[in-house]
Parts: structure tokens; C-alpha cells; sequence
């Protein structure tokens, strides 16, 4: 009883009894298919009910694919609200037009009926997009004053992988599999790693342990990494061999240069400490000399305090460019110039993963998952920065 009087749970369930109401008021007067569209709805309203409040550890294959249809069924009602809406806008349009009345009267006697087909077509192709990924995104980022001996350093950034009901042991196979034949010289996971406990993802998460050898891969907690445990998942990292950073830095000698890599804890750490907050002051060296400082936060809404820092790029993720139409716009409003891609805040340069995986509904359409190639290359008069998407086979 108590799950259903959590905040959360109330406000899920007042924005779902309203869509659900719209969408049924708008698409159908019959009573048999108003019940038969109630059950997506039900079947989302059970995520935080039954799954996200629940006892993680416990949960067998079952929770895992009603989970995964869960989601789904959230991907379908997106698109279906959407559409709906679209739909009587156009519905309002042609109405005011005579010389459309024929599509006005098209729209209103078979629109309705085309509505669910084209969510659910619209979901097809988002879960082949998102399955057939990640493609590889190359990135060059010319810096001033580059030392030559970290001129062409590359970093494979990983970020929102979500390993979980959707994502499991082969998609993070292949990802590790990508990732080696890139050949980084770093390797930077940003956060949102997991979704799930310990000892229900250990086995799916365990190619990434080929990733860390040699002291050159560091890992940041995400939001949905300390909703799954903060503490276990980091035991769990460095056990694997990561450097998980949290609000601290490593110094790396390339040749006669240096590398700091930083990383700062999420915002989502208030949920076990109220005072604790990332802190890029204290994620660098303190300008003790000449050096590229790399920062690692999951989301990139730090970047002003990383700029005060004098940090020279930061990577994040956090935001998965929207995942899929129409939040591939909302993103934007929420989290400004650096919801995606690459950005610059004064002489900090800020790269936003679109996200490795997938969170929810394993759909994409509008994004792609991406694996991040960055190539830091020393600036001169014709260095520019480029982004390419590098298409799978």
C-alpha cells in the first residue's frame, strides 16, 4: 500500500489516467476497445509499482520480461499519444478549409484506426535501430597548446549502456568487441551503467572487465547506477579493474606530457549523503602545471563548475539525445546547449553521448546508439572539430 501512495507513483499514475482518457476519448467510442487499450496503460502504471520499488534482488526472468514488455508498451503510447494529438491538429486544420473537406473527412472516419497501426510501426523500426547499434561516432576535438606527445590521444567514451531487462550479455559483447578494435588509448565509461542489482547483472556486465587492463579505463557513477546501489556496483567496478572516480583525479605521464582525468559524482548521490554534490574543484590537479584535463560526469549540466575549474573537455551522457521522437526536441529545452553532441562553454570544449544502450523502451528514431571515438588533436589555423556517424554493416 505504501508503493502506491509514493509520490512518484501518484504523479505516474495521474499523467497516465489522463493520457489514457484523451487517447481513448479520441480514438474510439466502444466500450470492448476502450478496456483493450486500458492495458498498456496498466501494464506501464506496474513499472514503479512492481518492479522499481520492489526487491531487485529477487526478481527472476519473469519480472525481467514483463519488465521488457513494460517498456515496450511505453515506447507504443508514446508514439500513440503523439499521433492522437497530430491528428487533431490536422483534424482542427482541415475543418477551417473547405478545399479539404474530403481530408477531413478521411481523417475523421479511418485516422483513427490508423493511429495505433502507425505507433506501432513507428515502434518497430525504433527497436531495430536500437538493436542493430551501437554505431561508432568519431569525434575530433582540436585544443589549443596541445602538448605533441598527447596530440591524436584517443578516448572510447561508453555512456548509458543500461544493462537491464532490455540490454544484456550480447549487445555488451559486441560493445566490448567495437570497443577493442578501436584501439583506444583510454576508455571512459559515463555513467548509467546498470540498471539492476549486483547479483541479477554480474554475468552480463562481465566482458567489460576485458576493457580495463592496464590502468587506462575509469568509470562515474550515473543516476540510474546509484538507484541500483552505489556502494556494491563500485566494489563491483574495481573489482573488475575500473578507477571508479568520485570527485577525484588521476595523473597519467604520456611522454614528457601530462593527462589528468577526472571524474565527479552524480547528482543522485543526495539520496544516501543530503551534502554530498559533484565537485569538479575537486576532480583536478589544481593547475599544478601545464597539463589536459579530462573530466568524467554524467550529467552535463556541470559543465559551468567545470569550466571554473579549468577543465579543458568534459564527456557526459545522461540525456541519450532524447532516445525517440518527441523527446528528441524536449531534451533540448531541459538541458539547454549541451543536451547532445558537441558543445563549447568558453574554453571548455563538452561532448554529450547519445547514450550506448537504451533506458525503457528499446527504441531509437531520431537517435542512434553510439560508441564515442574522441580524438583530442592539437589546434592550428585549419584544425576544426568534426563529428561523423560511422554506419554498421
Amino acid at each position: 500500500m505504501r508503493r502506491l501512495l509514493h509520490p512518484f507513483v501518484l504523479v505516474v499514475s495521474a499523467i497516465l489516467l489522463t493520457g489514457y482518457g484523451y487517447i481513448a476519448l479520441r480514438l474510439t467510442s466502444t466500450a470492448p476497445v476502450r478496456i483493450a487499450l486500458a492495458a498498456p496503460f496498466v501494464m506501464v502504471w506496474a513499472l514503479p509499482v512492481v518492479y522499481w520499488f520492489g526487491d531487485r534482488d529477487r526478481q527472476g526472468v519473469r519480472h525481467e520480461l514483463m519488465q521488457a514488455l513494460s517498456f515496450l508498451c511505453m515506447g507504443w503510447l508514446s508514439f500513440l499519444l503523439v499521433l492522437t494529438m497530430l491528428r487533431d491538429v490536422l483534424l482542427l486544420a482541415t475543418a477551417a478549409l473547405p478545399p479539404l473537406a474530403a481530408v477531413h473527412t478521411l481523417l475523421s472516419e479511418a485516422g483513427a484506426a490508423w493511429v495505433p497501426v502507425g505507433a506501432l510501426a513507428a515502434v518497430g523500426v525504433g527497436v531495430l535501430t536500437a538493436l542493430r547499434g551501437p554505431y561508432v561516432r568519431r569525434v575530433d576535438i582540436p585544443v589549443e597548446g596541445l602538448a605533441p606527445d598527447l596530440d591524436g590521444l584517443r578516448i572510447v567514451q561508453i555512456s548509458d549502456l543500461h544493462v537491464g531487462p532490455t540490454m544484456r550479455l550480447a549487445y555488451v559483447q559486441r560493445v566490448v568487441d567495437m570497443t577493442k578494435e578501436l584501439a583506444p588509448d583510454l576508455i571512459a565509461l559515463t555513467g548509467d551503467i546498470v540498471d539492476g542489482s549486483v547479483p541479477r547483472l554480474a554475468p552480463h556486465v562481465a566482458p567489460l572487465e576485458a576493457l580495463a587492463a592496464g590502468d587506462r579505463a575509469f568509470f562515474v557513477l550515473g543516476n540510474h547506477d546509484y538507484y541500483s546501489g552505489a556502494a556494491p556496483w563500485t566494489a563491483h567496478f574495481e573489482g573488475m579493474g575500473f578507477r571508479v572516480l568520485r570527485n577525484t583525479h588521476v595523473t597519467i605521464e604520456r611522454g614528457m606530457a601530462r593527462l589528468v582525468v577526472g571524474g565527479v559524482i552524480d547528482f543522485a548521490a543526495r539520496m544516501s549523503d543530503p551534502e554530498a554534490r559533484p565537485r569538479p574543484d575537486l576532480a583536478t590537479d589544481g593547475d599544478a602545471g601545464p597539463a589536459f584535463r579530462l573530466l568524467l560526469a554524467h550529467n552535463p549540466k556541470i559543465a559551468p563548475l567545470a569550466e571554473r575549474a579549468g577543465f579543458d573537455l568534459q564527456l557526459s551522457g545522461h540525456t541519450h539525445a532524447g532516445q525517440f521522437f518527441p523527446w528528441t526536441f524536449v531534451i533540448h529545452l531541459v538541458h539547454g546547449p549541451h543536451a547532445a553532441g558537441l558543445s563549447r562553454r568558453g574554453r571548455l570544449w563538452v561532448y554529450t553521448s547519445a547514450g550506448t544502450g537504451t533506458w525503457g523502451p528499446p527504441v531509437r528514431l531520431g537517435t542512434r546508439p553510439e560508441l564515442t571515438l574522441l580524438r583530442i588533436v592539437a589546434a592550428n589555423g585549419s584544425a576544426r572539430p568534426s563529428v561523423g556517424l560511422t554506419p554498421r554493416g
